[in-house]
């Protein structure tokens, strides 16, 4: 039975990566389609966003019947109760690509409102922060997982360089606002997707060390399991 319950939780990170996999490359492609205004690249990404739901029942499904089915305790438990959370943030992304996508087929229809310079970087911090959660889940690594914690912060700061900068452009040039716009909540779609890699670090440290950083839980020197 032990030897059953740990291939099942072999099994259930193999799909979590699997899922891991799919997730990057849709932010991939939709940044992709966007910066070289290849619609086939952000179209793919919204067709590919049903594998990606699909994913996410089939290790919720299998999440839930670990817990009911073996009532693991202590590690094994924080690992599939973290797996849980970790699939709904992956969920999430997956959907932050899908706008992204969307509002690549929009831009690509009309002129550039400027030259990509930050939001291209904006994008690879971002996709880079998706790897990192994901190889810190794989291998337990607190480091890497608060590597990413701290990426956070870099994110948000090109988004509030990008906003200000599409806003200086809009008051100047009224014709550009609705194109302005989308990049806008392109950026913060962007963000949004660090948010959920950030997520993943902490469910990491949780998984790991049983402990909550949520909301800067340390400071507070808060725990659980």
């Amino acid at each position: 039975m032990e030897r059953h319950f740990h291939h099942e939780l072999k099994e259930l990170k193999e799909d979590l990566l699997k899922m891991g996999g799919l997730v990057e490359t849709a932010i991939h492609n939709a940044v992709s389609g966007l910066v070289s205004r290849d619609n086939h690249l952000a179209e793919r990404t919204i067709k590919e966003d049903e594998k990606i739901n699909a994913r996410e029942i089939l290790i919720e499904k299998k999440c839930l019947e670990l817990l009911a089915l073996q009532q693991p305790m202590a590690g094994d438990l924080r690992f599939i109760v973290s797996a849980l959370q970790i699939t709904k943030d992956l969920e999430r992304m997956g959907d932050q690509a899908v706008n992204i996508a969307e509002r690549a087929l929009i831009l690509n229809q009309e002129p550039p409102v400027k030259p990509f310079i930050d939001l291209p970087k904006m994008a690879t911090l971002v996709e880079s922060m998706v790897k990192d959660s994901l190889d810190a889940f794989v291998n337990r690594d607190v480091k890497k997982a608060r590597k990413v914690c701290e990426g956070d912060d870099q994110v948000d700061n090109y988004n509030e360089k990008i906003f200000h900068e599409l806003l200086s452009i809009m008051i100047k040039d009224q014709t550009t606002v609705s194109r302005a716009v989308y990049l806008i909540l392109i950026g913060r779609s962007l963000e949004r997707i660090a948010d959920h890699a950030t997520n993943i670090a902490e469910d990491v440290i949780y998984m790991v060390e049983g402990r909550v950083i949520k909301h800067h839980a340390e400071e507070k020197g808060e725990s659980t399991l």
